[in-house]
């Protein structure tokens, strides 16, 4: 018997499937960051600034633009025009939504939503509002309005 070997491959072919690893094992490092911040995300509220912490949708906003004393306490079942209605740049996940979605109303919001019930609504002066699955979100808001009216006791 002969044995005839094929020319060997070049190595376009290795460079493809490292490309193709780097990328799944990159895929799978955002997956996993997103599956620990869903479990891990917060509000730091701290003398003249709220800062959500949390996946790629962080940020720190300042307690000036916040509409506290048009924030409300919502069940997004219930009250379906503060529902989210399609997401724009986030992370939907059942169970888990962060980043920016439209609000049924048409408002564009910022969430962090865990749930959907015992939800807080702020406005906020940036062309956006807040929908957030706080713990205790009644102490977060008199957190929130004693923050705002302390700041402006001292500009004053």
């Amino acid at each position: 018997m002969e044995v005839f070997f094929i020319s060997p491959a070049s190595s376009k072919p290795l460079w493809f499937i490292a490309f193709i690893g780097l990328f799944l094992t990159f895929i799978l490092a955002i997956l996993v960051y997103t599956a620990y911040s869903s479990l891990h995300s917060r509000v730091e509220l701290s003398s003249n600034r709220l800062r959500l912490v949390g996946d790629f949708w962080g940020r720190t906003i300042p307690l000036e633009s916040l509409y506290v004393s048009e924030a409300r306490i919502l069940d997004l079942d219930r009250r379906s025009d503060y529902a989210l209605k399609r997401r724009t740049f986030g992370t939907g996940l059942p169970g888990y939504a962060s980043g920016w979605f439209r609000l049924r109303n048409g408002e564009k919001a910022l969430v962090y939503l865990t749930r959907r019930e015992h939800v807080i609504y702020i406005p906020t002066s940036l062309g956006y509002s807040l929908l957030l699955s706080i713990e205790e979100p009644e102490r977060f808001k008199e957190t929130l309005q004693r923050q705002i009216t302390s700041e402006d006791g001292e500009r004053g």
